[in-house]
């Protein structure tokens, strides 16, 4: 199966876009807009989640969503709990501030997948220093920009141009002609546009 395949397979299986393959997700291309049914033979009589099911369903499309191992996710939920203030919605915004969502929010690549890609092969700076970890987080003041010698790579180009006009979050701020990002504030929940129950997801790690 083809990794197009199998991230189209995953959308399905969660009944909305996960937007993991980018472009192709935004239009009449995407399995979704096609054929919105869960996978397998199945797929079109299937039952009524239980209580448990659809805290698991939206725990996987969170994950799946930001592209996260199931260790990694489990310890996010486990700083969530640890923070002050609500946790379904402090798990969001530890993720929103993963260094390679954000070079996805500001436009610089076409997916979540992508970006980890870009900053894992050191495209990126952060407070003009060099950071290779997708999974670092940013903080309010942090300035991030594509390094020198990455500044013609081709995917970079082709984002930019595409995103043109586009809304920035706004607890970010853009200059893509100078190929730098600026973190204004933490987001708050009324900020982050995904589409999830967070409170089913703690309620599965509670049990």
């Amino acid at each position: 199966m083809s990794s197009l395949n199998a991230s189209c397979k995953k959308c399905r299986r969660e009944g909305v876009k996960l937007y993991l393959k980018g472009d192709r997700c935004y239009t009449k291309a995407c399995a979704i807009e096609r054929r919105n049914k869960v996978p397998g033979m199945h797929g079109a009589t299937q039952r009524k989640l239980s209580d448990y099911g659809q805290q698991l369903r939206e725990k996987q499309k969170l994950k799946r969503m930001y592209g996260m191992r199931e260790k990694q996710f489990s310890l996010a939920v486990k700083e969530a709990v640890r923070l002050p203030g609500v946790t379904g919605e402090n798990l969001l915004v530890l993720l929103e501030l993963r260094l390679d969502n954000v070079a996805y929010r500001l436009g610089w690549t076409s997916s979540r997948a992508q970006s980890r890609q870009f900053v894992g092969h050191g495209h990126l700076l952060v407070n003009g220093k060099r950071v290779d970890i997708p999974s670092y987080k940013v903080k309010a003041g942090d300035v991030i920009e594509v390094a020198e010698k990455s500044k013609d790579h081709k995917h970079l180009q082709e984002c930019i141009g595409k995103t043109k006009g586009t809304k920035t979050p706004g607890w970010l701020s853009v200059d893509n002609e100078a190929m730098k990002g600026t973190v204004l504030n933490i987001p708050v929940r009324a900020d982050i546009d995904t589409e999830i129950q967070e409170q089913l997801i703690v309620e599965y790690y509670s049990r």
